[in-house]
């Protein structure tokens, strides 16, 4: 039986790939709706809503001259229509779980969260720390630097998407799997005290003890949880439709049971799936994996 989570699934599709460098995880939303999401949380017992997806106007992206931020214009305006959307989904009292996209749209998602649960832990997964900003990032990819912006660090625009009141605290944020982190990153994450399990702390610790002491720190205090699962935390013989591969990362039942462990707190309240690339994967082997994951995340039990 699934734990007791809102019965109506609003699915917003992200078709986002301006954060990256490479292009295709636009695609990825229509990979996953394509490899049957929608029907699977059905069969578990939900009603789930497709509203669609946010607009992304490609056409009319460009980086300022001597700025360090790519796209930055398109990337802002598609996180303003996102954010609206998940804030009207949970408004409604529905579920909102969000379809990327590359994970630049985390500031969108997360923002429209706290619209309506100031108090929120979030539980990261990511081969990558995502914690950069215009002034640390060796790319300008703003799909790496979600995390600082999320928490208050960085350029304006990215802040006041939603509006800059809105951010998360540090002390219930957590992330898993960790292990292609740049240099500026781990001074950012051991300055600010953050919460890191890299894969060495999975590999010694067993992955049950990671996520109970993940799912505690993202519980202390908050009023829910909001998980984002960047596909690459995955190995990439598990996952391999997506732009940042690193070998070494989680293997595929550590990722089910980890999420089937955030589903039994009964605590969770948003989800997000991103980085998923169809023009890098074979036979849609990820966007088939996020539908597997989804269901472990939302409930699916076998008895």
């Amino acid at each position: 039986m699934k734990p007791e989570l809102k019965k109506n699934i609003s699915m917003i599709g992200a078709p986002l790939d301006l954060g990256a460098s490479l292009r295709g995880v636009s695609l990825g939303p229509d990979a996953i709706r394509y490899a049957g999401i929608k029907e699977r949380l059905e069969r578990i017992g939900y009603d789930v809503i497709d509203e669609g997806n946010v607009s992304v106007k490609k056409e009319e992206a460009f980086t300022v001259p001597g700025s360090n931020l790519k796209n930055m214009n398109v990337i802002v305006e598609a996180n303003k229509e996102l954010c609206e959307k998940v804030d009207t989904a949970l408004k409604k009292g529905n579920f909102p779980l969000v379809l990327g996209g590359d994970h630049s749209i985390a500031i969108g998602t997360i923002k429209g969260v706290l619209h309506n649960i100031k108090n929120l832990g979030v539980i990261w997964f990511d081969a990558h720390g995502d914690i950069n900003t215009d002034k640390t990032s060796p790319t300008g990819n703003i799909h790496g630097m979600p995390v600082a912006s999320l928490l208050g660090y960085g350029v304006r625009d990215l802040k006041e998407i939603g509006g800059e009141e809105y951010k998360l605290n540090k002390k219930n944020f957590v992330f898993i799997g960790s292990r292609d982190l740049d240099a500026p990153e781990r001074e950012t994450m051991k300055e600010l005290g953050m919460h890191v399990f890299t894969m060495h702390e999975v590999d010694k610790m067993g992955i049950v003890a990671v996520m109970e002491e993940a799912i505690r720190i993202a519980s202390n205090g908050t009023d829910g949880i909001h998980v984002s699962f960047d596909m690459d935390v995955l190995d990439p013989e598990v996952a391999p439709g997506t732009g940042t591969k690193v070998k070494g990362g989680m293997g595929y039942r550590e990722a089910h049971l980890s999420l089937e462990l955030i589903a039994k707190t009964e605590k969770l309240v948003s989800a997000e799936f991103v980085e998923i690339n169809p023009l890098l994967d074979h036979e849609n082997m990820t966007g088939e994996a996020v539908v597997s994951l989804a269901g472990s995340l939302l409930g699916e039990w076998l008895i």
